[in-house]
């Protein structure tokens, strides 16, 4: 009884963000993300990893521990244990913690270079900020409606590019820089995105006429994928609020539980 207790009192504050202890869990975690990013940027800067190296080296650790037991007790008190391990949070949580205990088993000269990659690899940890933003799970759910949209329109865009950089590679040739077929879709993406690293510039006028409308495609081209993205996180803002209807709990009376909510946040009882 008394470990279903302790489940349901750490579901409540680390599950039901509109709980008070559940908002100061996450004020907490945030703060402690924000903290170990800023860590391994400092870190990464050659003459404070030189005077602070023994600071650093605490300090991420801690962040790690924390961290490990915020992963380990998710997984606890998890009603689908294989769901959460399984999920983006679940696997964000994980490569969060994994490079610092890696760490530990490389020694030498040799394993510089890896141990490196390893601690750029904490930087996954801001990724975590994503599940205190509700507006990020509406473009979560956005972009896997429209997925199918999306990879259509980036077909239609490589196609384009394909046609274009090959028209270019037969009109400017090697002497002005399109030497190749890649590099002539190299310079085509970089048009059409309107970038323009200056790298290579047609020299014909019949080249200069096709980077102009290029150009104006790209401009055409932005407003798409937003467009697409857009329209679908109105319809995911508009479907999760017919769907937040309040549960009441049976035991105490109380109607603010949410509707994916297992547990009362005022009595703990199970809904």
């Amino acid at each position: 009884m008394e470990k279903e207790n302790w489940k349901k009192k750490w579901y409540i504050i680390i599950f039901q963000h509109h709980t008070r202890k559940g908002r100061l869990f996450d004020e907490i975690l945030l703060i402690l993300i924000v903290l170990s990013v800023g860590v391994v940027f400092l870190d990464s800067m050659k003459n404070l990893h030189d005077q602070y190296t023994t600071l650093f080296f605490l300090l991420e650790w801690g962040f790690t521990l924390i961290f490990s037991a915020e992963y380990i007790i998710r997984i606890i008190i998890s009603p689908n244990k294989y769901k959460y391990i399984f999920s983006y949070y679940g696997i964000i949580d994980l490569i969060s913690i994994i490079p610092t205990y890696v760490s530990i088993f490389l020694i030498g000269s040799q394993y510089l270079i890896i141990i490196r990659i390893l601690r750029l690899l904490r930087v996954f940890r801001i990724l975590k900020l994503v599940r205190f933003t509700s507006a990020s799970l509406y473009l979560i759910h956005a972009l896997k409606h429209a997925r199918e949209k999306i990879i259509v329109f980036f077909g239609a865009v490589l196609i384009i590019v394909t046609i274009v950089g090959t028209i270019m590679y037969l009109v400017e040739g090697s002497e002005t820089g399109f030497d190749s077929i890649p590099t002539s879709i190299y310079w085509a993406i970089v048009t059409i995105t309107t970038v323009g690293f200056g790298d290579i510039t047609p020299n014909t006028a019949f080249g200069q006429f096709i980077a102009s409308l290029l150009m104006l495609v790209g401009y055409a081209i932005i407003a798409v994928p937003t467009g697409i993205i857009t329209s679908e996180m109105a319809m995911t803002r508009k479907a999760s609020k017919k769907e937040d209807a309040n549960i009441e709990c049976k035991a105490c009376g109380n109607q603010e539980n949410q509707q994916t909510a297992l547990f009362c946040n005022n009595c703990g009882s199970k809904l």
